[in-house]
C-alpha cells in the first residue's frame, strides 16, 4: 500500500466502477461536469448516515453549480441499494469491492480499534473539475459537518 497521497492539480485516477444505477462510471464520462467523489468506510454506520443525509440535504446547491455526486465504499451494490432505499438517497453509490479505486485514490489506511489493526477507508472527498483534474482534496472529514463546513463554502468561494 502506497503512502503517498494524491494532490490537487494532477489528473484524477480513472474510475471504471459499477454504480447502483447499473452503469460503469468513469471520469471521462463527465467531461462537462464537476465531480464530487466521497469515500466512506461502510454503509449503514452512524457516520455514513450523517454524511449521506448531509449530501442529500445539500444536493440542489451542488447540482446548481454543475456537480455530480458519487459515494464510494467497498460495500456491494446490494448493500448500497438497501441503504439508498432506506435513506431515500437521490445519488448513485459506487461499489469498489476489489478496492482498485480506493487504492488509486489512496484512501485505504491502517486503522486501530480495540487494539486490532485493520485496513479501512479514510473518509475523504475529491472534487474533480470538468477536465478530470483534482481540484480539491478533503481528508479525514467530519461526517456531520463536512458538506456544510467544507464543500459548500469551497464551491461558493468564487461566486
Amino acid at each position: 500500500m502506497s503512502t503517498s497521497i494524491l494532490k490537487e492539480g494532477i489528473k484524477a485516477p480513472e474510475l471504471n466502477i459499477l454504480g447502483t444505477d447499473d452503469k460503469i462510471h468513469n471520469i471521462c464520462d463527465y467531461a462537462n461536469k464537476k465531480l464530487i467523489l466521497f469515500f466512506y468506510p461502510k454503509d449503514n454506520t452512524p457516520g455514513w448516515i450523517n454524511e449521506a443525509v448531509s449530501f442529500k440535504d445539500n444536493l440542489n446547491v451542488l447540482y446548481e453549480h454543475n456537480y455530480v455526486v458519487f459515494g464510494i465504499s467497498r460495500d456491494s451494490i446490494k448493500s448500497h441499494n438497501r441503504f439508498i432505499e432506506k435513506r431515500e438517497l437521490p445519488f448513485v453509490l459506487l461499489s469498489d469491492e476489489d478496492e482498485k479505486v480506493c487504492t488509486a485514490y489512496k484512501v485505504l489506511k491502517e486503522k486501530k480499534l480495540y487494539g486490532k489493526i485493520s485496513i479501512g477507508i479514510e473518509r475523504s472527498t475529491f472534487i474533480i473539475d470538468e477536465k478530470g483534474t483534482i481540484e480539491k482534496v478533503f481528508r479525514k472529514v467530519k461526517s456531520k459537518t463536512h458538506v456544510e463546513n467544507d464543500i459548500i463554502p469551497y464551491i461558493m468561494k468564487d461566486k
